[in-house]
């Protein structure tokens, strides 16, 4: 037998094996690069390990892009254990409705034009704390120039990514089919590649938009993480948060 099958690869006769094939309905994980496709480079991330120092956290991948925290409305965000935490949700009828957010510079390796582009960040919340939409990342603003942005859903807390380009007003949502409000850690991270905008839930493939190739994201705005801004009705983020981070490319 084995002189046979030596003679018939030497023929040219056995014919290779076929890859093994996904499972019919299996979630898609996070791509990695191959070989001839350079990596995506880290250009910003905070992991809060060593906390705030005089209201800053350090830039860990070591572009520079410091966090600044605010507050409005006596707000307290606080570190603990190399994790953040927001305010907690205004009760109802309250006077004073305390918020926090943190703040980074705009940077070039934040505004990725029509470039591949990721954001993520480890948040650790329950439906309780949704108050509404409540944003986690957000740089730039809709109707204004263009926007990347990390938020979850006001009703079951299913994470979603959002963009908005560069002189168009059409926001290209990906929504997860997965909530992540339950009171457990996920990683949620965005990627936008050429033409797809994807959402990831624990490094699982959880839901995707098609977006024109031609969509530019590119802004002066500042990076903002825990909500948008101040104004009265903020879509603020109000539970746990560790590990954001951006990468290029």
């Amino acid at each position: 037998m084995k002189l046979a099958l030596a003679l018939a690869a030497a023929a040219g006769m056995l014919i290779p094996a076929s890859p093994a094939l996904a499972a019919p309905g299996s979630s898609l994980t996070t791509p990695r690069p191959s070989a001839d496709t350079p990596a995506p480079a880290l250009v910003a991330r905070w992991d809060f390990n060593a906390g705030a120092t005089a209201g800053k956290i350090a830039d860990t991948s070591g572009h520079g892009l410091t966090l600044s925290v605010r507050a409005a409305d006596q707000g307290v965000i606080r570190f603990d254990a190399g994790t953040v935490a927001f305010p907690a949700v205004c009760t109802t009828g309250a006077t004073l409705c305390p918020r926090g957010l943190m703040e980074a510079p705009n940077s070039a390796d934040l505004n990725p034009g029509v470039r591949n582009f990721r954001w993520s960040a480890r948040v650790r919340v329950t439906k309780a704390q949704l108050s509404g939409s409540a944003n986690i990342l957000q740089k730039g603003v809709a109707g204004s120039g263009s926007q990347w942005k990390m938020q979850l859903g006001a009703t079951n807390g299913r994470a979603q990514c959002v963009v908005t380009g560069t002189g168009s007003a059409t926001a290209y949502i990906a929504r997860s089919t997965v909530s992540v409000a339950d009171d457990v850690w996920h990683k949620v991270h965005c990627q936008r590649t050429s033409t797809m905008l994807a959402v990831y839930v624990d490094d699982v493939q959880r839901g995707q938009t098609a977006i024109p190739a031609t969509l530019s994201i590119s802004n002066t705005a500042p990076l903002r993480i825990g909500g948008p801004n101040f104004n009265a009705r903020s879509e603020m983020y109000h539970g746990l948060l560790d590990d954001v981070y951006a990468e290029l490319g």
